[in-house]
């Protein structure tokens, strides 16, 4: 097999992450270089795996490899489906010497990571994202988790990655919809922490949703400063103490937002809706510049991303879907608020500001 092409590659702890084009025929080379095992599983879904998997099991002798497909989307990321996957790896023959392979978008991602950190008390996981908001977001920083009635990842572990496989050319088999909402991430890393980062991709948006937009340069600066924002953030707080709430903006709202369509909405439609409810939130609440939503919300549609809650949605459902929050605390909900474009405020309280339904309710009318 010839050499990998040239990429960019750092670190993060024990997570070895590299990106460029072409690097999907290459994650067995880098699986046995990182998590040298005796068998691996790769975890797909009915999308992706028809597309990539034998693209990758032929990298590895036939009797090393096994591919495990789970149906496509959010409603799928749960305990049964968890419980199916561990327990099809059991009767397969897989033991602790073995790896976990996740080749896919951000429900793949957490579903096989969490696979991975449980399976006979946890083996090494390689992460190939296969979507935008995986690559920028999803499959960094060793979250993994399943959803549960009650709310969105709620049952998880970190669990870090051996490596990040990241090739910007799998995206160019993502449909436009999907690849709009992957964005939703990457404007919220500026908004957390890049001001003319933010500016940078807004002006690049023609460029970044044209049709070669997924192999275009400006698409390939854009993944990695996005991956160097949350690898930074997640390297000086690993387990979500303090700094790493801030990339929680626009999820509290966002997430029951999804809950509350039954995961209809997009992962990053939802989180659209988050950032700019949630900045007009920290205006209200008197810690954000003014003109600071109005900043996001510009954002969010120059990618045309919803930024208003649909006609159809409750706001005393959306609050009730915030109250399993892992972010909720003492009755009230904190949430990550940007002080202005670029900066975060709390930083004096943990990162996260305290905000009562009265003001909630407020936002979302």
């Amino acid at each position: 097999m010839p050499a990998p092409p040239a990429h960019r590659k750092f670190g993060l702890g024990a997570s070895s992450i590299r990106v460029a084009p072409g690097l999907i025929s290459h994650v067995a080379a880098i699986a046995k270089e990182v998590c040298a095992a005796h068998r691996y599983a790769v975890i797909t879904d009915s999308n992706v795996g028809p597309i990539y998997a034998r693209q990758i099991k032929k990298g590895f002798s036939r009797d090393k490899v096994d591919v495990l497909t789970i149906s496509a989307g959010e409603s799928n990321k749960t305990r049964d489906t968890w419980g199916s996957l561990t327990d099809q790896m059991l009767v397969r023959g897989f033991g602790r010497d073995s790896a976990v392979i996740a080749l896919g978008g951000g429900v793949v991602g957490d579903l096989a990571g969490f696979v991975a950190a449980t399976f006979m008390r946890g083996v090494p996981v390689v992460q190939v994202p296969t979507s935008l908001m995986a690559m920028v977001d999803a499959a960094i920083g060793g979250k993994t988790a399943v959803d549960t009635p009650a709310g969105k990842n709620l049952v998880g572990v970190f669990h870090a990655p051996a490596a990040i496989v990241v090739d910007t050319q799998v995206l160019t088999t993502l449909p436009l919809n999907e690849l709009r909402a992957g964005f939703a991430e990457v404007i919220k890393h500026g908004v957390i922490a890049d001001e003319p980062y933010l500016r940078t991709v807004v002006g690049a948006t023609k460029e970044l949703l044209a049709k070669d937009g997924p192999t275009s340069d400006s698409m390939l600066a854009a993944i990695v400063h996005s991956i160097e924002i949350k690898a930074g953030i997640v390297s000086r707080d690993e387990r979500e103490e303090g700094l790493r709430k801030t990339l929680n903006f626009g999820h509290t709202i966002g997430h029951a937002i999804e809950l509350v369509s039954g995961y209809s909405l997009l992962h990053g439609e939802a989180i659209a809706i988050g950032m700019a409810l949630e900045g007009r939130l920290a205006e209200r609440a008197g810690v954000a510049e003014p003109g600071t939503a109005d900043a996001i919300v510009g954002a969010l549609r120059a990618f045309s991303l919803p930024t208003t809650l649909p006609d159809s949605f409750e706001s005393d459902a959306v609050i009730a879907a915030m109250g399993s929050d892992k972010k909720a605390r003492a009755g009230k909900t904190r949430f990550a608020l940007p002080s202005k474009i670029g900066r975060m405020a709390g930083e004096e309280t943990g990162w996260t500001i305290a905000i009562s339904n009265d003001q909630l309710r407020e936002v979302l009318a």
